[in-house]
């Protein structure tokens, strides 16, 4: 195989059928979908609708990275590609162009890349952009921006270039530097896996490009939602954790200083200000929990 397509569902059933649905054809092509622990057993509804996908079921939600190391054992392709669910790909161009060869060529041309990921563009109203490349993470803040995001798309983010992070919704990654890297870090269960997955890329010698040739739509946040308390406790717990897997000391300590004296305050008063108590809640949980070395109180949305 040239290409393997992971995705991995959880509780997703329609969406992830109508991203399966809409993967442009291509030779040497193969589809994995891990259904990671989903309430219902999905994965056998899955093979009924789309019997030439490999769909592969564990009965644990093992989170994001989990979910796609299982899809990782599981391909056969030089390339893998790494999908959301919630995504769909444009229609087949009409020149027959192949969606997936501008992001092969990119990998192909220089053995130093290791990941490049397309442009992509929300899937509502005018379709703006929701990626094209990011900024490097602040020194001690791990502040950072995505290019791009929100703007309506006039092709001002068409050139190619090299980006510091992937972005976990559509990454196309070469399995050769994966076995230099190592697999997806499962220690987040949600949320930074690919930033820090991209900083061991860095580490082991590769550079990650954003290759605008290929657009991809996003639907955002299906699975956990935007703003749910399951959101907010990852993001407070993890980047706490990114700061101590990444940031040497002594400026680890000052980003934890920043994160829990300063970030953390500012949340619980803005959850607060809106009477979002599970939200609040959700903030100093993620912050008990770093300190305790938990990986999470709640595993599902519905928290």
């Amino acid at each position: 195989m040239t290409l393997s397509i992971i995705t991995v569902n959880y509780n997703g059933l329609d969406d992830t059928s109508a991203m399966l649905a809409s993967i442009p054809p291509m030779d040497g092509m193969e589809v994995i979908v891990v259904d990671n622990g989903s309430a219902n057993d999905e994965a056998a509804i899955l093979r009924q609708r789309h019997p030439a996908v490999t769909v592969i079921r564990s009965p644990k939600n093992l989170g994001f990275a989990g979910g796609n190391n299982l899809g990782i054992e599981a391909a056969t392709g030089e390339y893998l590609f790494f999908v959301n669910n919630d995504t769909l790909f444009p229609p087949t161009a009409e020149d027959g162009t192949n969606w997936f060869q501008p992001l092969i060529r990119r990998l192909e041309a220089q053995p130093s890349t290791a990941i490049v990921c397309p442009k992509i563009r929300f899937s509502w109203d005018d379709h703006p952009i929701q990626f094209a490349g990011f900024t490097p993470l602040s020194p001690v803040t791990l502040r950072n921006s995505t290019i791009g995001l929100g703007e309506a798309d006039h092709g001002q983010h068409d050139t190619p270039h090299p980006t510091p992070y992937a972005h976990g919704a559509a990454m196309m990654v070469r399995r050769e530097a994966i076995s230099k890297a190592g697999t997806m870090p499962e220690a987040y269960f949600l949320y930074y896996e690919e930033i820090d997955w991209s900083v061991r890329f860095h580490s082991a010698g590769y550079d990650i490009w954003y290759d605008p040739a290929s657009t991809i739509f996003h639907k955002e946040s299906r699975t956990t939602g935007q703003g749910s308390p399951l959101r907010t406790y990852y993001v407070t717990r993890n980047r706490l954790l990114f700061a101590r897997r990444n940031v040497n000391s002594p400026r680890r300590y000052l980003t934890y200083l920043y994160l829990m004296l300063i970030v953390a305050p500012r949340d619980l008063l803005k959850h607060l200000f809106k009477r979002q108590t599970k939200q609040a809640k959700a903030v100093l949980n993620g912050i008990v929990d770093f300190i305790r070395g938990r990986q999470g109180r709640q595993l599902t949305p519905s928290t």
